[in-house]
């Protein structure tokens, strides 16, 4: 059974349980881990504080699991509500793609927006947070590439493989096309912290990441770990989908979060076939994707078609968008010009991100291009 982590850890937060501050969650099957930090180190303190987390657990649904607790000390230190992200020296803005549901096109949005950015001018890296299931190697024929090791500062960087003028770093690069990743989340999060903070990323104007289908443990640990700018939803136009993007966007709004979702793009949008280019037929649904956006009152950037050269691209490993003056990758320029405009928008209406506790608002500079 899954658990709303976000949610729970707000609820243990808003007892004010004493010298307590709640920062982790790990659900494994039947049980969970607790991570709490305590001002107070007594057993005393300890055992009443303890006494109080089981009282919590032991309400429904959360009485089935196991529960551990892991009390770490910090003796005189105030505690603070927030972990505070690492910034990342030279990167301005940092966009996290994602999606409620697998299967709508996550990963080959974003490598069509990673490639569009980079033809209009801007420096752009992809972080491929997909863990369990790296695409982006594939995308862009640098599958069987690997990071080379770099001296930065007499520290041992990674530095990413570079294609299309995109720099690239994924789980893809240190695995077997035949190997599964067979991770807990804890595990899944250090690889994640290696290639975010031991790469040599250089100066970025974006970098994007593609985020694992639904809202799990690697969300989490990509909003503790960076200050993120903002967030772009993807979907399909049919309501199984729209509903688990909903769910998508209510993660990045809720208000221990609190990070801009910077607009919706609807992925297969309707079939255009290539002998009838100015047909379209609207097999998943119309207008799902936009009316979802009005609902929530979040922008609509855009749709892309359902067009063969699309999968054929991402197959070949080399992005539709790397096209020039085709029906799709006029779309995807478009689509890239509205989210580098709301991108701007939000840096210039909301002040600069903190980082979150297991989330709050973060953030970098206007786009200076």
């Amino acid at each position: 059974m899954k658990i709303n982590k976000i949610e729970i850890l707000k609820e243990l937060n808003d007892l004010n349980i004493n010298d307590c501050n709640f920062i982790n969650i790990v659900n494994f099957s039947d049980e969970i881990i607790l991570d709490v930090n305590i001002s107070n180190p007594t057993l005393q303190a300890k055992k009443k504080a303890e006494i109080k987390i089981n009282n919590f657990f032991n309400s429904e649904p959360l009485s089935s699991f196991k529960l551990k607790i892991n009390f770490k000390n910090v003796i005189g230190k105030k505690q603070n509500k927030q972990i505070i992200a690492k910034k990342i020296s030279g990167i301005k803005n940092i966009i996290a793609i994602a999606s409620g549901k697998g299967g709508v096109g996550k990963s080959t949005v974003t490598s069509n927006l990673a490639v569009s950015l980079a033809k209009m001018g801007f420096t752009v890296g992809l972080l491929d947070a997909d863990i369990y299931g790296p695409s982006i190697p594939i995308m862009f024929d640098v599958a069987e590439e690997r990071p080379k090791s770099i001296i930065i500062e007499g520290k041992s960087k990674m530095e990413p493989v570079e294609n299309y003028g995109v720099k690239i770093l994924s789980i893809g690069f240190f695995t077997k096309s035949d190997q599964a990743v067979i991770w807990r989340g804890p595990m899944a999060s250090k690889a994640l912290n290696q290639m975010i903070f031991d790469a040599n990323w250089g100066e970025l104007d974006f970098l994007l990441i593609d985020l694992p289908p639904g809202t799990g443990d690697i969300h989490l640990s990509i909003l503790q770990a960076l200050p993120i700018t903002g967030s772009v939803i993807v979907s399909t136009p049919q309501n199984v989908a729209l509903a688990d993007a909903k769910k998508g966007v209510a993660m990045f709004k809720q208000d221990l979060i609190n990070i801009p979702v910077l607009g919706i793009i609807e992925n297969m949008s309707y079939f255009t076939p290539k002998e009838l280019p100015e047909n379209k037929y609207y097999i998943f649904g119309k207008d799902g994707a936009k009316n979802l956006a009005d609902d929530l009152k979040v922008p609509f950037i855009g749709c892309i078609p359902l067009i063969q050269s699309v999968r054929e691209a991402g197959d070949f490993g080399r992005p539709v968008a790397m096209q020039e003056e085709t029906i799709i990758s006029e779309e995807l320029k478009k689509i890239t010009q509205n989210i580098v405009s709301e991108v701007i928008k939000r840096n210039k209406d909301l002040p600069a991100s903190e980082a979150i506790k297991i989330t709050t608002m973060a953030g970098c500079s206007a786009v200076n291009k």
